[in-house]
């Protein structure tokens, strides 16, 4: 197995420096990586710099749904659900043990935006475009056998609803198998790594980047006879010092999702539903360990793309929204247990609301030869990734003989985690795993939520299991053995990389993230041998990210 640690890190950013890469990606999110994986993958070597930590920024701020877009088909943006409607299935199969098959439930009310011949006529279309199997078609319910599948539903002026397939997933936790799989094929990767100019041979292309190291606070150079800028909500900062920010520009919008317990909002189903405020907006409800989590908003945003607020405002709208639509106790601010918010960078189009943009990616190559990707879905990543290389590659033949031009290689790669038996082997694999974290003293819940988090890699965190029973530490041996795996094979550097991406415990364990991060802290200031000074802002930092997640009830309390 393949390290992935601070160790890996350092010697990384080493290598970066001590020889000339050939494509150097700036960005470590799902497009960043899915771009470092592809082109390693075709011949090239390939390094990735990430100014925060992997998955920090729009990629671990989703819906959590590995979808192909049903509402853009009211858009006519035909060839963009069929090419990432089609990807839902492989990004299954690459990596099933953080992909899961759903049944999204789509009602339809009377004056609603849909009616039972335009839902059956949109999700067939959708099951065609996408190509789904047989056995994953929808499947048309009238409102009785509606309610009997989904009681919560609200029944007053319900015509009936649409059944098809979506995929959730933990959308951070895909980006690092992504990146842990880069690792293993080469890709030099590290995090918390911050671009701070662009380099310029003598006839003005560009030729790599500075940066500092956000741990240790050195300055470095690295040189590449391509870079990739990937940056996401920062795209065109980076275009900005290309001095290429021209013509189309990012429009940021923000979209908040609220997480209550399930038995405040007990759904078994996936659901997607119109909102009921004639705003042409649609929102999910989704079930998921214990939880129910549902949103999203979408509004313009020009401020901080880092952490983009959850306003009072924003809660109001999508708890408004789920209480006009849900026949359940109604829910309050004080039910919201957690949020999170996170931008999405699209491509500018004047006229329209950030609800109609399209989600489409968009190449931009400048006269430097600075290639920038922005726009896009989580579904669509590898597609994006294939889209750039395939422009690199070509470069690389026509200016560099020793390079033969290969096709993608990422179809049928598995990623960390997976193996090449797909989501068949995998539910082969799930309940020996299982197994086998019991007898390491487990309940049956908490080793199958493992084995999902996971997949094949599960057995390197149960070695940690044995060895927590040996420490002398506070942690329960759960936290301690992802903690442990998570420093030793998935580059954690910083407490919150742990609770809010490895884990998601910040998200779906809130209370329980709560009693056990001082804990968290104090076994990484160990393992790191931190000074005070770090550790208090490690400790600082996650306070900052509870104190986001719980801002708006002060302010529910205070207007």
């Amino acid at each position: 197995m393949t390290t992935f640690n601070m160790q890996t890190r350092e010697n990384n950013l080493q290598k970066m420096q001590d020889e000339e890469l050939d494509v150097l990606v700036i960005g470590g999110g799902i497009t960043g990586a899915g771009i470092a994986l592809d082109a390693e993958t075709r011949g090239l070597k390939t390094g990735l710099i990430e100014m925060r930590d992997f998955a920090s920024g729009t990629s671990s701020r989703s819906t959590k749904l590995v979808h192909g877009g049903l509402r853009y088909l009211k858009q006519l943006a035909i060839h963009e659900v069929a090419e990432v409607g089609s990807e839902r299935a492989i990004v299954y199969e690459n990596a099933p043990h953080v992909t899961t098959p759903v049944k999204m439930m789509l009602p339809f009310y009377a004056g609603g935006t849909f009616g039972k011949f335009t839902t059956a006529l949109a999700l067939d279309v959708y099951d065609y475009l996408a190509k789904v199997k047989k056995s994953e078609r929808k499947f048309m319910l009238d409102p009785s056998d509606s309610l009997k599948r989904e009681p919560y539903l609200k029944a007053d002026g319900l015509k009936g609803t649409g059944v098809y397939v979506e995929y959730r997933t933990d959308d951070a936790r895909l980006v690092l198998e992504v990146a842990k799989k880069a690792n293993e094929q080469g890709v030099l990767l590290a995090n918390y790594t911050k671009v701070t100019d662009l380099t310029y041979n003598g006839q003005g292309k560009v030729n790599g980047a500075r940066y500092v190291d956000q741990v240790s606070g050195e300055t470095g150079t690295i040189y590449a006879k391509r870079v990739v800028n990937a940056a996401g909500p920062w795209v065109d900062n980076i275009r900005q010092m290309d001095g290429s920010d021209v013509g189309k520009h990012l429009h940021l919008t923000k979209g908040v999702h609220l997480v209550v317990d399930n038995a405040k909002f007990p759904v078994k189903n996936a659901i997607f539903f119109d909102t009921p405020f004639n705003d042409k907006r649609m929102m999910f409800v989704i079930p998921r360990e214990g939880k129910t989590y549902f949103g999203t908003t979408d509004t313009s945003w020009d401020k901080d793309a880092s952490e983009p607020s959850i306003t009072s405002k924003d809660v109001h709208y999508i708890l408004s929204a789920v209480n006009q639509m849900f026949a359940i106790e109604p829910l309050v601010f004080a039910d919201v247990e957690s949020a999170w918010s996170g931008v999405r960078p699209l491509i500018q189009e004047e006229g329209k609301s950030p609800s109609e943009i399209s989600r489409k990616d968009e190449i931009f190559h400048s006269d430097s030869g600075l290639y920038s990707i922005a726009g896009g879905k989580l579904t669509g990543y590898r597609k994006m990734a294939e889209k750039i290389i395939d422009k690199l590659a070509k470069d690389f033949v026509q200016e560099y003989g020793d390079y033969h031009y290969v096709e993608t290689q990422t179809e049928n790669l598995p990623l960390s985690g997976a193996d090449n038996k797909g989501s068949k082997g995998f539910k082969e694999f799930l309940p020996e795993a299982v197994e086998r974290g019991i007898d390491d003293g487990l309940e049956e819940a908490q080793a199958e939520a493992l084995v999902h988090r996971y997949g094949l890699n599960v057995d390197e965190v149960y070695k940690f299991l044995a060895e927590a029973k040996e420490a002398a530490t506070e942690l329960d041996p759960l936290d301690y053995a992802q903690l442990h795996y998570g420093l030793e094979d998935e580059m954690v550097v910083h407490p919150i990389d742990y609770l809010l991406r490895r884990s998601s415990q910040m998200l779906f364990g809130f209370e329980h993230m709560k009693l056990v991060y001082k804990g968290i802290i104090d076994e990484m200031a160990n393992y790191y041998n931190w000074s005070d000074e770090t550790k208090g802002k490690m400790l600082a930092e996650v306070e900052k990210q509870i104190e986001i997640r719980q801002a708006f009830k002060k302010a529910e309390v205070t207007s």
